[in-house]
């Protein structure tokens, strides 16, 4: 976007601004936005994926989610007009909620989602609709901001207790050293439960804390709460691979992994011994993941997801061999609260509602202790957080198989400020939204790179060794075994084009790398390549931070050049991408 259109684009932005004005104080389906028909006999509320946003955001939904396979065109990958051509009939709000369509407009006009304050008000009234209820947190929970960064997530587990949780699992808590891990569970007033954490054999040898001696679990693996007179066990199953996607240094003594195996016997054992009345697996495998798994693993009656942060409104049924599962998910960065109404007989289960709700910042009063509590523990650190950087001329989100514009403004100051003549950034989802016209402030800076290896790094590669890291990272992200996808999306690129095609297998999907100008990149020439996150051995650069807020304040206004995505074969009927830039699909 060029200056003149960024101009425009605010003249607009200002009238639909001050048109929302008289939308939200005269629309009096605001009132009755959060009113649900009472069904069932039980609540569970589930959100997942806040990444430690205590205020109201932004969050841009993706433009690109392709989905390969089996997977090809269902949920969780449909996008914009085909996703919502699965639910018509839907408000304009809860459109703008679920997509990117018009999503700066519609931003303008409806206001920041999510935040504690407001989350803390509507679990407050649904839970007094309902009495007989629980609360469940998804994981990701303590990373993603900077004072959870500072404060070792220790803010997070302070505004989890103040919000109710009843239970949680996790995958970026463990991004944490160990004993920094145990002592935030400690703390922590719900329970933290994962089946697939176990101690490794050198670890349970030495003596290190584990909840169960026999089995090696690190944590408590499910946990029986009631409903009234109802009895609901909880299973927590945590992300399988973090010590593939994060660092496996920080918690060297943990194993992970799916454990599909032990789940199912823990499932046999929970529904011959503990009289249940439903099953609930709480999940960080992604969506994908728990559709397999829903398929193959029998007596879970509802599995509530995250890790892919896909608003799912429409929950999927899989069936099984002992009959049918319900999966679904919440989304992310507290814009969605899911409520799972059930209904029991006799023998136990008779059916259910489920509804995902859009946290809108406008339509909910903050809680006024909630409110203090993040006011409080924000203090310290309000002046680094608020110091401006620049002004955002475009778009910045995060979120997409491909760069996102704040991902490729971090790729571009990469290149600029290490010198060096492509970068690589990882595929992480997590991340708020900036508008145009908006000053960037440190906080959102941080908010995409606020983590515990954020080391940046320059190295010589050769144009073999980057083509493998690409290749290697489509694997995780396109293999057709969701069981083999490893977590995040492509790696983010500077200066660096090439083709991708997703259906193709290992090291073939890959091809036609160039630099920036279209001169064909060298399989054995050497090339400056900076970088950060590095999962291995930690890197010696500065934080990432310092080096992209470096680049912002040297410039007014801040956009980007060109948005560096592959050019896609093989995806031209797919309905997980719309409005994209490549080309050949």
């Amino acid at each position: 976007m060029r200056r003149r259109e960024f101009l425009d684009l605010m003249v607009k932005a200002s009238v639909v601004a001050s048109a929302s004005a008289r939308v939200n104080a005269s629309d009096r389906s605001a009132e009755r936005f959060y009113d649900l028909t009472r069904f069932g006999s039980g609540r569970i509320l589930h959100f997942t994926d806040c990444h430690a946003q205590l205020l109201p955001v932004y969050f841009r939904e993706p433009n690109v989610n392709l989905g390969v396979g089996e997977a090809s065109g269902r949920l969780p990958h449909l996008v914009g007009q085909k996703l919502l051509a699965t639910m018509p009939g839907i408000d304009a709000r809860t459109r703008h909620a679920l997509t990117y369509l018009d999503f700066a407009e519609g931003a303008r006009a409806y206001g920041r989602v999510g935040g504690f304050a407001h989350l803390k008000t509507l679990v407050d009234r649904l839970r007094a609709e309902a009495p007989s209820s629980l609360l469940l947190d998804g994981g990701d929970t303590w990373q993603g901001s900077g004072t959870a960064l500072w404060t070792r997530g220790q803010d997070m587990v302070g505004a989890c207790n103040r919000l109710g949780v009843d239970v949680m699992t996790g995958h970026w808590e463990f991004t944490y050293l160990e004993d920094e891990v145990l002592t935030n569970a400690e703390a922590f007033q719900g329970e933290l439960v994962a089946q697939n954490i176990k101690a490794t054999e050198d670890a349970m040898f030495e003596g290190v804390p584990v909840f169960d001696e026999d089995t090696g679990r690190i944590f408590k693996p499910y946990t029986i709460r009631s409903l009234g007179e109802r009895r609901v066990a909880v299973i927590g199953q945590a992300f399988p691979y973090t010590p593939i996607a994060n660092p496996q240094r920080f918690i060297p003594n943990w194993t992970f992994g799916i454990q599909e195996a032990a789940l199912a016997d823990l499932v046999a054992h929970i529904r011959g011994s503990e009289q249940i009345d439903a099953l609930i697996l709480l999940s960080h495998n992604g969506m994908d993941v728990d559709l397999k798994l829903a398929s193959r693993v029998s007596g879970i009656d509802f599995i509530l997801g995250g890790h892919t942060h896909d608003g799912i409104a429409t929950p999927i049924e899989v069936k099984n061999a002992g009959g049918r599962c319900v999966v679904t998910n919440a989304g992310s960065n507290g814009k969605f609260l899911g409520v799972l109404d059930l209904e029991f007989g006799q023998r136990g289960l008779t059916g259910y509602r489920y509804r995902l709700m859009p946290i809108f910042s406008n339509l909910l009063a903050p809680d006024p202790d909630m409110s203090r509590y993040i006011e409080e523990v924000r203090a310290p650190f309000l002046e680094a957080l608020n110091t401006p950087l620049a002004v955002a001329e475009d778009v910045l989100y995060r979120r997409g198989n491909f760069n996102g514009t704040f991902d490729q403004l971090i790729c571009d100051a990469l290149c600029a400020e290490l010198d060096a003549e492509f970068s690589l950034s990882p595929g992480f989802r997590w991340g708020t939204t900036v508008l145009p016209g908006d000053t960037i402030r440190m906080e959102h800076l941080l908010d995409q790179t606020a983590m515990t290896y954020p080391e940046t790094y320059v190295r010589e590669m050769t144009g073999s060794e980057i083509k493998l890291i690409l290749e290697s990272v489509a694997d995780n992200l396109f293999h057709e075994d969701p069981y083999l996808q490893q977590g995040g999306d492509m790696v983010r690129t500077g200066g660096l084009r090439y083709t991708l095609n997703p259906v193709n297998g290992m090291g073939h999907r890959i091809s036609q790398l160039s630099n920036a100008k279209g001169q064909r990149i060298d399989a054995d020439k050497s090339y400056k390549v900076a970088g950060w996150a590095t999962v291995g051995r930690a890197s010696v650069g500065p934080p990432v931070w310092e080096v992209v807020a470096r680049s912002l304040k040297q410039t007014p206004m801040a956009g980007i050049k060109q948005l560096e995505t592959p050019t896609l074969l093989g995806v031209k009927d797919n309905a997980g991408i719309e409005d994209y830039a490549g080309h050949h699909l």
